[in-house]
């Protein structure tokens, strides 16, 4: 895209922007094809200071040319989409992400395998078998025995100011529900849950609190009420050995999977998604107990998480590649492939308030932070860790939190900038 001379060709744009307080004219504007962020952020910023007295600081954008975010020449971008610079280009911008900042750095006695994020709560799981709680400051609250193989996957169910329910899975083979009472720091195991028969792998609650979901290494998804009430118990003469607070079985059992199911998450009230190592992705028909549709992937799946903002599903998988599936699509139902780690990735996380913006984690030791439109590159690497990393969250919508084998726990600050995103 250069002229007869060999300088850069010029093209028309307009500036477009869905942030009003940042709105500028939208007259076309002749600028150099070659140019890049920077110089764009420059003119941009430059327009803002002619139209608005009320900004005063300069603000960092990022710019969408044709649906992808820009990170080469608008040139090299518009080659690479086979468009033309004959017809006025819209570039819409936005506030760019600021980079996450370290905040903490909280010590296990070993690898920390599962994370879950609820406001300023934290919970941790551990190869030692214990369970953590710390709050956002990076106050260790408890430690908490009661699993006899590692924890595997620890969520909240419910939390207010005087009590919080938890769940946790682990190799032993069981999930078991707490209660925390906040006021006196106490927690006491109320129900272990019993149906698998290999180790619980992963779990995830419902939207309504009600019921968890666990898969295991026996292949199968069980469904449990989450409720404290002892009606859902099991009466004690059906006991096959002393447990922790009284017996629960599963709801559901749902069998379909040929391997270990490593990742469970729910789409709506009734629809219940898994992934595993056989390479298929399953939505399951939960009060039916069958499955609603099957999804085939390329290798094992580590993890998925679905996006109730954007209605998508992000996979881990072992061919370092992350996936981005629209289960709704008639068309090819993977819309998207991220491609950085140099390693298995082994976690994924949607952020809870943009519907553009996700986690990752893997056994390269990095977690990196995308967005959507930006598929060759993440928007950011954060780094710290030593060893490879098995979990990953994003509290709402101030912390990113991920564990690794080499038994801490990190916490990086999202700056609240982000707001005007959303």
């Amino acid at each position: 895209m250069e002229n007869e001379s060999g300088d850069a060709a010029q093209i028309q744009v307009r500036f477009i922007t869905k942030q009003e307080q940042y709105a500028v004219s939208d007259s076309p504007y002749a600028i150099q094809s070659n140019v890049k962020t920077e110089q764009l952020n420059t003119l941009v910023n430059a327009l803002l200071k002619e139209n608005k007295t009320n900004i005063e600081k300069v603000v960092d954008f990022d710019f969408l040319v044709c649906g992808e975010l820009l990170r080469t020449s608008v040139a090299e971008h518009l080659r690479e989409k086979s468009i033309s610079t004959e017809e006025t280009l819209l570039i819409e911008y936005i506030e760019r992400f600021p980079a996450p900042t370290p905040q903490d750095c909280l010590m296990h006695d070993d690898w920390v395998s599962a994370v879950d994020t609820h406001g300023n709560w934290l919970l941790s799981g551990c190869y030692d078998n214990s369970i953590h709680i710390w709050n956002t400051k990076g106050q260790h609250k408890l430690a908490i025995p009661g699993h006899t193989s590692p924890v595997k996957a620890v969520a909240w169910v419910s939390l207010n100011e005087s009590e919080a329910i938890f769940a946790s899975g682990s190799h032993d083979q069981s999930a078991m529900l707490w209660v925390w009472n906040i006021p006196s720091n106490s927690v006491d195991c109320i129900v272990t849950c019993r149906g698998h028969d290999k180790g619980v792998e992963c779990l995830a609650v419902s939207a309504d609190c009600q019921r968890f979901a666990t898969g295991g290494w026996d292949n199968s998804v069980c469904l449990w009420s989450a409720s404290k009430s002892t009606e859902d118990n099991v009466p004690s003469k059906k006991k096959s050995k002393p447990e922790m607070g009284h017996s629960r079985e599963p709801l559901t059992t749902l069998k379909g999977h040929k391997e270990a199911v490593s990742g469970v998450q729910w789409m709506d009230f009734n629809t219940v998604l898994s992934t595993g190592w056989d390479h298929l992705i399953k939505l399951w028909d939960c009060e039916l107990g069958g499955i609603k549709q099957e999804i085939a992937g390329n290798k094992a799946f580590f993890d998925a998480d679905w996006s109730p903002l954007n209605r998508s599903i992000i996979t881990a998988s072992a061919d370092r590649h992350i996936r981005l599936y629209d289960p709704r699509s008639t068309e090819s139902i993977v819309k998207a492939t991220y491609t950085s780690h140099t390693g298995w990735v082994q976690s994924v996380c949607w952020s809870k308030t943009c519907d553009t913006l996700f986690l990752s984690a893997g056994y390269d030791g990095l977690v990196k932070l995308w967005e959507t439109r930006s598929p060759k590159t993440p928007l950011f690497e954060l780094t710290g860790h030593e060893d490879k990393v098995l979990c990953c969250d994003w509290s709402n919508p101030a912390y990113l939190v991920s564990g690794a084998c080499d038994n801490t726990l990190r916490i990086y600050k999202a700056k609240h900038a982000l707001a005007n995103n959303i």
